[in-house]
């Protein structure tokens, strides 16, 4: 950008005091430096005992509520099946005693063997 291009802002530009730096101040950029922590120092103070202690917690009470909710709950026989059972038709035992003799039948049925041919 030439002189001629915008002498108003040349002539402020010109105006304006030069940025004084502190005598110090290379001394304050390497402290600076030297105070960065690394990333391993980043992640060693992020786990800290705080939060491993809460991550745990929630740990054990996710797992705590996943036993929970799969586990079966063991079954007591209640006075309902007693019910049941004594509500079985008399003809329930007849048609299962027909199926035990169909079953004995089938198994010496003679289209069992094989045929010769």
């Amino acid at each position: 950008m030439d002189r001629q291009d915008d002498k108003e802002l040349w002539d402020v530009l010109g105006r304006v005091p030069a940025p004084a730096l502190s005598p110090f101040f290379a001394r304050n950029v390497l402290r600076k430096i030297r105070q960065e922590t690394t990333g391993f120092e980043r992640a060693r103070n992020w786990f800290s005992l705080r939060r491993l202690v809460a991550a745990s917690a929630v740990a054990i009470v996710v797992a705590g509520m996943a036993i929970a909710t799969h586990h079966p709950v063991p079954r007591t026989a209640s006075a309902n099946e007693s019910d049941v059972v004594a509500k079985i038709d008399p003809q329930d035992y007849d048609v299962v005693a027909d199926l035990d003799e169909l079953i004995a039948w089938d198994e010496n049925s003679v289209w069992e063997d094989k045929p010769n041919l």
